[in-house]
């Protein structure tokens, strides 16, 4: 199969379509290395203007390979990627007018603070006083004045990040890509950056791509989400909506702590349905995303909406539990309990709820809400 990128005909979307759509589109794209297995397939996804998209999933996802079609490090076998209405397709990497940011942070090291962020802008051959007055700029934007005259190897790695950061945006770019930015720090530095993009990200506005395989960082950071699973985009939207209103069983156990139940659908009314859970009982749940009557289902629940003892009447779904295990956390408790047959449900517990006296092998009973309750996808 050709790697290159065909030309383009009368169903691609002219510039002006384009424009109207999404500032970065990727049209059916489709990637493979080999010929034969698809590492995107048929890939269509807006990226509104100004906005921070992340791009999340697991290792082998696509996610990284997305980037690097767009950064045009890879060319895609199919399909057509666009960006401000202009077609990238035979457009070198150095002409996208993209900032990139990479996890190795990709700093000369033999160059000094000042030398690696001019860089880019010598390379576009811009006037001394600019480069001195944009430099300048950057560094204020990134709490590194008067860090100018040090080299890479005597900065620390969150300050070597920050150069990074500043070096992608100097330019002024249409469009900024960061790989995986903050995996080589530790946590408290990785929370610290993250807060730091975000920030630069809020104040000049500029439209930013981010991979990530760590959902955390991609609820704190993103404007929108776009969960990758198997080449193909499994759920796009706000990280509100991604934890609260999860539309299959992957994005449900990919963002945030979830249990689910199996079992088979043995009624539908309109929007919600009866399961019959293995070994558990029935529950009642929302119908988001099942196939009728007789089919399979995982029902989502997240470990925050299971209450203890819930009052007669306050939960559709009332259960007998066991509990196994309990772990103090801090701000809250993880409590696993068995239901059934099932020993790995998981109920959070606010960290202010002093009166709980959760012992191992107590039996209590749980509840949850219909609402709180998703039916998805076959296991």
């Amino acid at each position: 199969m050709s790697s290159q990128t065909p030309a383009y005909d009368e169903t691609t979307p002219s510039a002006r379509d384009v424009q109207a759509e999404g500032f970065v589109r990727f049209v059916n794209v489709e990637k493979t290395f080999d010929g034969e297995n698809l590492v995107l397939e048929s890939l269509n996804l807006d990226v509104r203007q100004g906005e921070f998209l992340t791009l999340l999933g697991p290792s082998g996802s696509g996610k990284t390979t997305a980037l690097l079609l767009l950064a045009g490090f890879e060319l895609p076998t199919r399909g057509e990627i666009l960006l401000a209405g202009r077609s990238l397709h035979n457009v070198p990497p150095n002409r996208r007018d993209i900032g990139m940011v990479f996890q190795s942070y990709a700093l000369f090291p033999h160059k000094t603070v000042f030398e690696n962020l001019a860089f880019p802008l010598v390379a576009r051959k811009r006037p001394k006083d600019e480069i001195e007055r944009r430099v300048a700029q950057a560094l204020a934007m990134v709490h590194l004045t008067g860090y100018e005259g040090r080299r890479p190897r005597e900065l620390s790695g969150g300050q070597q990040q920050r150069v990074a950061v500043a070096r992608a945006l100097i330019f002024e770019p249409k469009l900024v890509l960061m790989d995986e930015p903050l995996s080589a720090l530790d946590r408290r530095l990785r929370e610290q950056m993250q807060m730091e993009i975000k920030h630069i990200h809020e104040s000049i506005g500029v439209t930013t791509i981010y991979v990530t395989h760590d959902q955390t960082e991609a609820l704190i950071m993103s404007d929108r989400i776009a969960v990758f699973n198997n080449g193909r985009i499994e759920q796009l939207a706000t990280p509100k909506t991604l934890y609260r209103e999860p539309k299959s069983t992957f994005v449900a156990e990919f963002i945030g702590e979830n249990n689910l139940l199996g079992g088979n659908v043995v009624e539908m009314d309109g929007g919600t349905c009866t399961v019959e859970i293995d070994g558990a009982g029935h529950i009642r749940a929302l119908a988001v995303n099942v196939a009728g009557v007789g089919s399979r289902t995982n029902v989502s629940i997240r470990s925050e909406d299971v209450k203890f003892d819930p009052p007669e009447g306050a939960c559709a779904n009332r259960f007998e539990a066991r509990i196994e295990e309990v772990m103090f956390l801090g701000d809250h408790s993880r409590v696993r309990v068995s239901i059934g047959t099932h020993d790995d449900f998981v109920i959070k517990v606010p960290g202010d709820d002093r009166d709980s006296s959760y012992r191992p092998r107590d039996v209590v009973t749980v509840g949850w809400t219909r609402e709180d309750g998703r039916a998805l996808d076959a296991p």
